[in-house]
């Protein structure tokens, strides 16, 4: 063999392993690419018991959240982003459902990601979002928890256990039978 085709065989042989590597990738992922996902659906998913992880959130509206310093209350922490379709469809359920339970051990926090936080702001306003909200920029929080789409809420029960997931769009039945399930514990 010659030299040139030692140099054809050594250069094309990691060619092809990328090829090979990139179409199983494919198969595997049915052709996803990943990354954001949108929840269009509404889908409750297992969750191990254990303490809500704590973070501090800085506030869009001034301020800063301890998640810690709400134990004691049932926390619904919405993860959403302002271009996500069904967070705009459920932004008026979950604004209603929050002033039905003011006065109430029950807090929402919302946690913009994927997403800059001018548009988070306007989408807020727009909204009428009355509910503490934040931006978690560098999505430390969004990991933590570990966020596969948007829109997604955790439920904190008042011991600060993790008690529920719930994925897509909330209708205002659900959400209220989730806080109402939790605050009969």
């Amino acid at each position: 063999m010659t030299k040139r085709s030692w140099i054809i065989l050594g250069g094309g042989v990691p060619i092809l392993a990328l090829i090979a590597l990139l179409a199983w990738a494919s198969i595997k992922s049915g052709g996803n690419p990943g990354g954001l996902a949108v929840n269009s659906d509404f889908a409750e998913a297992k969750v191990d018991a254990k303490a809500a992880r704590d973070f501090e959130l800085e506030l869009i509206a001034g301020g800063t959240l301890k998640l810690s310093d709400l134990r004691g209350k049932i926390v619904m922490v919405d993860f959403w982003a302002s271009w996500c379709q069904p967070c705009r469809v459920e932004a008026p359920v979950l604004r209603k459902v929050y002033q039905e339970f003011q006065g109430q051990p029950v807090e929402f926090v919302g946690v913009a990601i994927w997403d800059s936080i001018g548009d988070a702001e306007f989408f807020i306003q727009q909204e009428g979002v009355i509910y503490p909200n934040g931006f978690d920029g560098d999505g430390v929080i969004a990991i933590d928890y570990g966020v596969r789409g948007i829109p997604e809420k955790y439920f904190i029960g008042r011991d600060g256990v993790v008690a529920k997931k719930l994925s897509g769009p909330l209708t205002e039945t659900a959400l209220r039978d989730t806080i109402n399930e939790l605050l009969n514990k």
